[in-house]
């Protein structure tokens, strides 16, 4: 398996998917294929009703992702429909649990990217979370299930339409992320692959992502409705930038 922006570790039965897009995992059209491609060869490579977890980290302590590349939608109209909501709705529909470990920086579209995964740890030392839609003049259709249906309705409030920015602290007090993780990127990493190795065995009865379907399933669907959509508009176009 052979990819341009990312690597693929294997401990026992948890996967690693380290991404190294510089300089900040921005999201193309080619990226998110380039991910639903590894996570495809993952679940190929574990085989059905096999325990298995997969972890999406980032390369250094300083970004996890910022999101989407808004300068792609200059030139390329789908490239959300093609690109991020497919990415978003693999992530919802996958056979074996994932876990975001947010090693930095978590911004604009990571946010969803984050809250996508079944689990989320993030960077005790340093690295915020930020999701400014309302800043930057950006929707499409579902942009609030995932945070309506993971975060208490105060806080998705906060993420939606205040763009507020958390600390880890914060985060980890408001619900966001499971866990803070120390000791750099490595340490980090340690902690990922503990819970990785506790939530692995739960995708042996072949179920676990018809049971995620209960709780999420809302948030799967509205983004396979746009997924590949390009006969109409699925989303509007940034009026301002990061």
């Amino acid at each position: 398996m052979s990819y341009q922006n990312l690597t693929i570790d294997r401990h026992a039965s948890v996967f690693v998917i380290t991404l190294h897009k510089k300089p900040e995992n921005r999201i193309t059209v080619a990226f998110a294929q380039e991910i639903i491609r590894a996570l495809r060869d993952i679940e190929a490579r574990l085989g059905p009703n096999a325990d298995g977890c997969v972890i999406t980290r980032g390369s250094d302590a300083k970004f996890w992702c910022t999101g989407l590349d808004l300068d792609e939608a200059d030139t390329n109209p789908h490239a959300n429909a093609d690109g991020f909501y497919p990415l978003l709705a693999t992530l919802l529909d996958y056979p074996f649990p994932t876990i975001a470990l947010l090693t930095g920086h978590t911004f604009g579209g990571a946010c969803p990217f984050a809250l996508a995964h079944d689990y989320r740890i993030m960077n005790a030392q340093r690295g915020f979370l930020s999701m400014p839609p309302v800043n930057l003049g950006l929707h499409f259709p579902g942009i609030g299930a995932l945070p309506r249906l993971k975060l208490r309705p105060q806080i998705a409030r906060k993420m939606l339409l205040e763009a507020h920015k958390w600390t880890g602290k914060e985060a980890l007090a408001d619900g966001i992320v499971d866990e803070l993780a120390e000791g750099g990127v490595e340490g980090m990493l340690e902690a990922a692959l503990r819970l990785g190795r506790e939530v692995a065995p739960r995708a042996r009865m072949g179920v676990y992502a018809a049971l995620r379907a209960e709780l999420w399933g809302e948030a799967g669907g509205r983004l396979r409705d746009i997924s590949y959509v390009h006969g109409r508009a699925v989303g509007t176009v940034a009026k301002a930038k990061l």
